[in-house]
């Protein structure tokens, strides 16, 4: 059953090498940000499997703390983006 969960992780480590890509790349700075928020979405669902393997709550505190900073995060840099900051 671990195997299971295990290949979920190893295909969301291919998906955020994918985003990775596309935040490096990315032609716009939306495009970047867009790219950033995947990464760190995929980052949580990463830390909520790894959770269900190891069988340690500790992982869902980390994601859950992970996730509010990311989320505040990606508030900042979108309202810098849109110019909103230093008025």
């Amino acid at each position: 059953m671990t195997d299971i969960w295990t290949g979920a992780v190893v295909v969301l480590g291919i998906l955020i090498l994918l985003a990775m890509i596309r935040l490096v790349l990315g032609p716009t700075v939306p495009d970047r940000v867009v790219a950033l928020d995947a990464v760190n979405t995929l980052t949580v669902a990463a830390m909520i499997l790894l959770a269900v393997i190891y069988r340690q709550i500790v992982f869902v505190d980390v994601a859950i703390v992970y996730a509010l900073l990311s989320f505040v995060g990606t508030l900042y840099i979108a309202k810098s983006v849109g110019g909103e900051l230093g008025q």
